[in-house]
This record gives structure tokens, C-alpha cells and sequence, in this order.
């Protein structure tokens, strides 16, 4: 076992070229290896999505990419690929490719989410928490972690303010991994640096994050068979509440029409679908007052993602009061409940509440990543007391979908965002 730990503490030898190209017909993008001298030792990314995956790190540093008159996003717009040691405030050992890929994926949701302060907590690539705040960074942190506290524990908290010592001490109230920032206001690296374990990461650009809205970077997907596929990447359509479409539908000449969200709705419908671009497809997000309530992902099916969905923010919410009031996680309190009897009941209580609350789900908004094939996903969001849903649109039972949500008393909202947020 000791030799399994060592391996998390050993940076693998890397084998790859100091430089790179990709030649795309007679363009070409350059590319430099990243390396770092710390604790005494010049090497690149620790190892890859496991200890025993030798990886690296490139920096796009040169050439440039245009095809059909859409320019790919240059050099010297690097985040994540550009970092070096002075931004690597508190870096402990080398960084591994997963705690790189949780920080850009932060900034891949981050970039349409630059209106007010923001908070997204990352793991294993995907949010568990997300929320933004007029209120502040502070405000947008805690609501991101109590979204869910339980798969926050040693995750990745990325914003997009400066970070004040008000929100430094609430982060370390609780247990990160990694923390990224555009800066760190006076005082806060001094909490932060009381977690010797906590990789401290500024980031400058995450205060400028619109500057990368709309311009397409080059997605490779690698195949098993050594082949490639690429694609542009995704470029959210939806960048204020105005660009939501109407929920429309025909069938035997007849238009049925959605009722439109209120500017409440609208504003967190927003906000969930900027979140819905770094969530693995199929996925379902729950939202509400500017922060998530439940996240679905990778799920094979969009009604058992729903049903997934709805039982995760349950199990959330029920988590949030056996924390709260007895400090026990809802797993401990059900293990324990098994032998205490004083236990049991507060269980109990804790599950009757939950239930009465409907996982605090009532008043939320709804997005799905792909279309409904299906009325039955739209009806268990009705039933949960969801009150607004934004969805692709295109599936050949849109009339049903919205025949659904007009039926539901209160009339449930609906938009189409006219585009699909797969991400595979």
C-alpha cells in the first residue's frame, strides 16, 4: 500500500518533444512544452489521469488558424497552458493533468458567467457546485459549496474576482485541492497559505474572461485506433436572457406556444446553461437564485437523467440539514441510525423534511442539454415543482413537450436555445 501512495507523490519521466505542430493544410499551429522548476527539480505535468500515464502539457505559442473565415482563438491568450511558477503560488508537487483540466474546465463555464462574481467547484471535470452573486464572491462560493458539500470535499473552487480574505477564510473553511483566481486581495493569500497542502493558482486573465467568447479553439478527440477527430469547439449562443427562443410547436396546422419565463427565470435559466457547458452529456441542471441545486451528468438516457438528477438534489438537501444540525454527513447519520435510536429519529425527521421540501427543488429552473424525446422527462420536472425549463428544441414531440408545461397548473415556462451543449 505505501508504494500505491508513493506513486500520487511521484512525477512520472516524461518522453515528449520539447515542441509541437499540427499542420491543418497549409496552416499550422505551434506549440512549446510546459515545464516548471519547482522543489528543486525542471519537470513538466506530474503524470496524466493516472500515476502510471506519462503526459505533458503544451502551450499554443505560435502559427494561427482560420477556416471559413472563422479565426481560431491566437496565441498569447493562454490560461491554464501559460502558467508558470510565479502564478503557481502554492504549488507543492507538480501539477497532474486533472488538476489542470478541473481549472480550465472552471474557466470553460466561467467565460459566460462574467456579468457578477462566480464560483464554480470542480470535480473529476465536472461541476458539483456553480453560482454567481450580486452579492459577491463570498456569497457565489458558499452557495457553490453547500450546492453540494459532499462532492466539494478535495475539489477544485475556480472565480472570477479577485479574491477578498472575507472569501479566502471561507475557503478554507472547508477542504480544496486546488484554487484559482484572477488575483488575491490583501490578506487572503496569508489564510489560503495556512493550507500546506492547497495548490494557490493565479490566473490573471480569469478577470477578462469575455475576450474568449465567441472565437472557436481547435477540440481534438483521440481515438483508441490511434485516429483523430476534430471539431470546432462549442460556442454558446445563449449569452443573455434575450437569446433564448421561443417554445413553439406545430401539428395538424395548429401553433402551440410555451408561456416566456420572468426576468427571475430568465436570469437563472442563463445562468444554468453557461454551467451546462462543462457538464458531461446527457446532463440536467436544477437552479435557482443564481446557484445550481442539482447536477446530472453522463447519464444514457434524458428521462433517467431527470429521475438521477431529482434524487441527487434529495440526497443534497437532506446532507445540508444532518450537516448543519448534527454535523454528521447523511451517510454517517444513516449508519449511525442503525444502532442509536435517538438517531433514528432525527433520521427520520431529516428524511420527512426532505421529502416535504421536495429536495428544495420547488421554484427552480430547468436545462437540459439535449431535446426532450420524450414528454415524460418534462413531467417529473413539473411534478417537483420546477416552474421553468430551456431546452435545445427539434425533437418531433416538441408539441407534446409544450402541450405539457402549458397543461401544468401553475403554467410552467419554457425557451428553446436552438442549439444542443453535448459534451463528450
Amino acid at each position: 500500500m505505501s508504494n500505491l501512495k508513493d506513486m500520487y507523490k511521484t512525477v512520472v519521466k516524461d518522453p515528449f518533444p520539447a515542441e509541437m505542430s499540427i499542420r491543418l493544410g497549409d496552416q499550422e499551429l505551434k506549440f512549446k512544452k510546459r515545464t516548471w522548476h519547482l522543489d528543486n527539480q525542471t519537470k513538466g505535468l506530474r503524470y496524466g489521469e493516472n500515476p502510471d500515464q506519462p503526459a505533458a502539457l503544451y502551450e499554443l505559442t505560435g502559427g494561427g488558424l482560420t477556416l471559413e473565415g472563422v479565426e481560431f482563438r491566437p496565441a498569447g491568450q493562454g490560461l491554464v497552458a501559460s502558467l508558470d511558477e510565479s502564478q503557481m503560488v502554492q504549488a507543492g508537487k507538480h501539477p497532474g493533468k486533472i488538476n489542470l483540466t478541473d481549472v480550465d474546465n472552471g474557466i470553460n463555464i466561467l467565460q459566460y458567467l462574467t456579468a457578477k462574481p462566480a464560483a464554480v467547484i470542480l470535480k473529476h471535470n465536472n461541476p458539483c457546485g456553480a453560482a454567481w452573486s450580486d452579492q459577491g464572491l463570498a456569497v457565489a462560493v458558499e452557495k457553490a459549496f453547500w450546492a453540494d458539500r459532499i462532492a466539494a470535499f478535495g475539489g477544485t473552487v475556480v472565480v472570477n474576482r479577485p479574491l477578498g480574505k472575507d472569501t479566502a477564510e471561507l475557503i478554507n473553511s472547508f477542504y480544496f485541492e486546488v484554487v484559482a483566481a484572477p488575483g488575491f486581495q490583501p490578506g487572503a493569500l496569508d489564510v489560503l497559505k495556512g493550507r500546506k497542502n492547497l495548490r494557490i493558482l493565479e490566473i490573471p486573465a480569469l478577470g477578462d474572461l469575455s475576450v474568449l467568447v465567441g472565437q472557436p479553439f481547435l477540440e481534438i478527440k483521440s481515438l483508441v485506433d490511434g485516429g483523430l477527430v476534430v471539431q470546432f469547439s462549442f460556442r454558446n449562443r445563449i449569452l443573455s436572457t434575450a437569446d433564448f427562443l421561443p417554445a413553439t410547436a406545430k401539428k395538424d396546422g395548429v401553433d402551440t406556444l410555451a408561456r416566456r419565463p420572468s426576468a427571475k427565470e430568465a436570469d437563472d435559466l442563463l445562468f444554468a446553461w453557461a454551467v451546462e457547458a462543462g457538464v458531461s452529456s446527457n446532463s440536467i441542471i436544477f437552479a435557482r437564485d443564481g446557484a445550481t441545486v442539482s447536477v446530472g451528468t453522463g447519464e444514457q438516457d434524458r428521462v433517467g437523467c431527470v429521475d438521477a438528477t431529482i434524487a441527487k438534489a434529495y440526497t443534497k438537501y437532506a446532507d445540508s440539514l444532518s450537516f448543519k444540525e448534527l454535523g454528521l454527513s447523511i451517510y454517517e447519520l444513516k449508519a449511525k441510525a442503525k444502532t442509536e435510536a435517538d438517531l433514528a429519529t432525527k433520521l427520520a425527521d431529516i428524511e420527512a423534511r426532505t421529502a416535504q421540501a421536495k429536495g428544495g427543488l420547488p421554484g427552480s429552473v430547468a436545462v437540459s442539454d439535449g431535446f426532450f424525446p420524450f414528454r415524460d422527462g418534462v413531467d417529473l420536472c413539473i411534478e417537483q415543482g420546477i416552474t421553468a425549463i430551456a431546452q435545445p428544441g427539434g425533437s418531433i414531440r416538441d408539441h407534446e413537450i409544450v402541450e405539457a408545461v402549458n397543461a401544468a397548473k401553475p403554467q410552467v415556462a419554457m425557451v428553446f436555445t436552438g442549439q444542443r451543449s453535448f459534451k463528450h
